[in-house]
């Protein structure tokens, strides 16, 4: 594999994933928590206020799940 198409890593970089035929973003930590969510804005901010609110996910866990549907919050 070439540098170009190399996969980042480093304690700065973070990666949203969307799952194919679903609404739903997945955050994934450089610490290698997730968490899944409908809405990017809250996805992004969980992801940047690294390490408050997240720690590395334990051996056989399943990812945190966000399950505001997008515009039901006031």
């Amino acid at each position: 594999m070439s540098d170009r198409v190399a996969m980042l890593r480093g304690d700065t970089v973070y990666r949203v994933h969307w799952m194919p035929g679903s609404d739903v973003l997945v955050g994934v930590c450089h610490c290698g928590a997730e968490r899944h969510s409908e809405d990017p804005v809250r996805l992004w901010d969980w992801l940047l206020a690294h390490p408050v609110g997240h720690e590395p996910p334990a051996a056989g866990s399943s990812p945190e799940v966000d399950r505001d549907p997008v515009g039901a919050r006031g």
